[in-house]
């Protein structure tokens, strides 16, 4: 697989590179783009533009977040959700978590029964918020289950990409099912053939702890909540949970 390495720009070859709407994974041919480091707020608008372009036409892209590198396409599309199953080798039955740009996003997709605080408090971050999902949701995106994980990185990138592009992103992380998850681009080049455009935002998290990815919490029910796993947010979220919203756990 031939790779092309941008270094701060994304080049016309990237847009270039974007084809006919229902792609193949077996002839995809991932792109490499590199996030600049700058405190500067876009100064990677035209990777996040591009990005847009690609997963409207139906494209998986690995992006970065703030635990481990992410596999991602539109919730909303049912052509997308096949081809991250089928990219990461990943069992039909296992449900995804969709990722979303800002805490108001929350009540389209899913119907919250925490108060705002409590999310403010845990987003954006490490964490999963699980709920109910709404009937705007797509119907196909994880039959079987009537509740859907929310995710808010706190990663400038992740978050711009998921407010330009208007609608959930299909997230999980990007690895091969059963192995470990991926802090750095290196780390899933196996995936790259069957990838559209992988996001290098360097190396992720501050320690080994990050490849834990964010901590799942379920709070479908009422003024109770449940670990789904454990994750790298866990002391945390469940003292914010205990002793500051005095939610009980459920096991």
């Amino acid at each position: 697989m031939t790779a092309i390495i941008a270094s701060v720009v994304v080049s016309n070859a990237v847009h270039n590179q974007i084809g006919q709407r229902r792609p193949m994974a077996s002839k995809m041919n991932a792109r490499i783009v590199k996030l600049a480091k700058s405190s500067l707020v876009h100064v990677n608008d035209h990777i996040v533009k591009a990005v847009v372009q690609l997963l409207t036409q139906s494209y998986v892209v690995a992006i970065p977040t703030d635990t481990v590198y992410g596999v991602a396409g539109l919730a909303q599309d049912n052509w997308a959700i096949r081809s991250i199953y089928n990219v990461k080798s990943r069992n039909p039955a296992k449900p995804l978590a969709i990722c979303v740009g800002d805490i108001t996003d929350i009540p389209r997709w899913a119907i919250v029964t925490v108060p705002k605080t409590l999310l403010e408090d845990l987003l954006p971050g490490p964490v999963t918020v699980v709920f109910e999902r709404s009937q705007n949701l797509n119907h196909n995106l994880n039959v079987g289950t009537n509740l859907v994980g929310i995710r808010i990185p706190d990663h400038p990138f992740t978050r711009r990409l998921c407010r330009a592009v208007g609608q959930p992103l299909a997230l999980t992380s990007a690895n091969i099912s059963d192995t470990r998850s991926s802090l750095a681009i290196d780390e899933f080049e196996e995936m790259w053939p069957r990838l559209r455009l992988v996001v290098d935002g360097g190396r992720l998290g501050e320690s080994e702890e990050s490849r834990n990815g964010s901590t799942v919490v379920d709070f479908s029910v009422v003024g109770h909540y449940r670990i789904i796993r454990s994750g790298s947010a866990y002391e945390n979220t469940v003292d914010i949970l205990t002793n500051k919203y005095n939610l009980k756990p459920l096991s």
